[in-house]
């Protein structure tokens, strides 16, 4: 199954990840998707490598989900120029999208110190391939293939038609 493999990249950031926030016992950051919902991961990284610019225990008790991705979010974009390119709401869910914060984080990798051991890799090459999903999550994963087939669909549809009134447009039929 190509969903459960990982890329040398994704073991790469995700090594990073973990080493970056291995002092921050509320975090556990074992992919790219539920692990970084509740907003802890967001701000322990950036934490981990900036602790100048805000208060670890204040973020980490005080404040829901939304209010600590949007705190992380905010941070990122103020003091490190990444733009806010995640909306808090979308990413505090059971299943948020792995592509949308595995960009995200790439973006902090390029920013903040990178050095990743090899025993950070070693320790992500050991971790479990997939974890238990919900009947829940598996529905919204399911759902979220289908619209996207669906829009796939229609927008093939739609160029494939487009095409043809180009054509009839572009080469008159003479008789």
């Amino acid at each position: 199954m190509a969903g459960l493999q990982q890329t040398n990249s994704e073991k790469i950031l995700l090594s990073w990840v973990r080493q970056s926030t291995r002092n921050y016992p509320q975090v556990n950051v074992i992919n790219f998707t539920s692990s970084w919902s509740d907003g802890l991961a967001f701000n322990a990284l950036l934490h981990s490598h900036r602790p100048d610019l805000f208060d670890w225990n204040a973020v980490a008790s005080q404040q829901s989900p939304v209010q600590r991705l949007d705190h992380a979010f905010n941070i990122a974009r103020q003091h490190l120029g990444i733009e806010k390119l995640l909306d808090p709401e979308d990413i505090a869910t059971a299943c948020p999208d792995k592509k949308s914060i595995f960009m995200y984080v790439t973006s902090l990798f390029q920013v903040l110190p990178q050095q990743v051991t090899m025993e950070a890799i070693r320790e992500v090459e050991m971790l479990p391939r997939h974890s238990r999903v919900t009947r829940e999550e598996h529905i919204q994963v399911h759902h979220q293939q289908r619209f996207t087939q669906e829009v796939s669909c229609f927008t093939f549809l739609l160029s494939s038609c487009c095409s043809k009134v180009v054509v009839s447009l572009t080469y008159p039929i003479s008789l």
